[in-house]
């Protein structure tokens, strides 16, 4: 397995502890903040999953962004400038077109980022799109064809949210509550994210209908706000919601959501500051960049960009419970998305033919790719 647990002259991180001193330093001479009862900072050996040898399934995709997994065990994939949607066998094999999504503007960063299929899709062929449009973003619900050959805008879910040349988010995921849950952008524009009257820089979370969930805080769409540029949502299996968020240019994050409250952005960022909710860990941005998510295996697995790597950080009930660690460094470029396949592995989402966005590098023959990653299971 290629990986290592980061040392400090590598990566400047934090672990924020509930009951620690937030900000405190995690370093081979500095001693790591105590856990909370119950929790174990330092798990024993074996304790925690690790990785397999990755396999190719798929490549020359064109700016890959989201993929979703549906019930037959294929996949969706978005292409964030083309806009089109493409289709993956089950087992790899060449991208299938299934439709281009009307009404999508491109920009740096924006285009067709985040799509999920709907918890019903064998019912409904339903798949729901975070589009960028030339005036607003917007969530919208898609109708694929029954064979795959086209795919028709069904309606508009949300609109309202600011649209601009970067920090679009994107990333769209369904909880556990089986609502739909949306990381958005500051569009740019950091106030928007404290501003309660914007979408922008926030968490928002919606019914599949595009209601407003009744437990949702002020019967507003905005679930959690002061975020800069959230892309990455995950769930663990005790319900707790998680989100990776791009810093600025001290520290990355990784938080747990929590329904009303603000993230600190623009006045925090990570640990630097002390306004809103301290995230459980932090990451410098020139070794993460962190974009797209995933829950397996009691870690948090997370693609980072500019890191160009695979993050992986053992947490427990909404704890980070170990230092993170580092798979795959500079091996297959920036990562964008990470998902779980229904066998219970991971998919990877590289992303090295968006040329438009920051932090590029040369793509590598084949790219963009999708690869299969075997999870081996702490014990196994």
């Amino acid at each position: 397995m290629r990986a290592s647990v980061a040392a400090a002259a590598l990566v400047s991180l934090s672990l924020a502890l509930a009951g620690c001193t937030i900000g405190a330093s995690v370093s081979p001479t500095t001693p790591r903040p105590q856990a909370t009862a119950g929790a174990d900072p330092t798990p024993r050996p074996g304790s925690i999953a690790s990785l397999g040898e990755p396999e190719e399934l798929t490549t020359g995709l064109e700016a890959p962004w989201g993929l979703t997994f549906l019930p037959d065990g294929s996949a969706l994939v978005s292409e964030r400038i083309s806009g089109r949607i493409l289709r993956i066998p089950a087992g790899g094999g060449e991208a299938e077109p299934v439709g281009i999504v009307p009404g999508v503007e491109v920009s740096s960063e924006g285009g067709l980022p985040g799509i999920v299929a709907s918890p019903e899709f064998a019912a409904d062929r339903t798949v729901f799109a975070s589009v960028s449009g030339a005036d607003q973003n917007r969530i919208v619900a898609l109708t694929i064809d029954e064979d795959f050959g086209s795919l028709t805008l069904d309606r508009m879910l949300l609109d309202g949210i600011q649209t601009a040349d970067r920090h679009h988010g994107g990333r769209l995921a369904i909880g556990p509550d089986g609502h739909l849950w949306i990381g958005t952008g500051d569009a740019f524009e950091p106030e928007n994210a404290a501003t309660d009257d914007s979408l922008n820089g926030k968490i928002l979370r919606i019914a599949t209908d595009g209601s407003v969930p009744e437990d949702n805080p002020d019967a507003s769409p905005i679930y959690s706000s002061g975020h800069r540029n959230v892309q990455g949502l995950a769930f663990g299996p005790d319900g707790t919601a998680y989100a990776s968020e791009l810093g600025h240019r001290t520290w990355d994050e990784v938080n747990v959501l929590r329904p009303g409250e603000d993230y600190g952005w623009p006045e925090t960022e990570g640990i630097a500051g002390d306004t809103g909710m301290p995230p459980i860990a932090t990451l410098h941005p020139d070794d993460a960049s962190p974009s797209g998510m995933a829950y397996a295996a009691g870690s948090l697995w997370i693609g980072a960009l500019g890191g160009q790597r695979l993050w992986q950080l053992p947490v427990d009930g909404g704890t980070a419970i170990a230092d993170p660690i580092e798979h795959f460094v500079g091996e297959y470029g920036r990562i964008r998305t990470v998902e779980v396949a229904p066998d219970g592995a991971l998919w990877l989402i590289t992303s090295n033919t968006d040329r438009a966005t920051w932090g590029g590098t040369d793509p590598r023959p084949g790219d963009d790719r999708i690869l299969r990653v075997p999870i081996v299971r702490a014990g196994a």
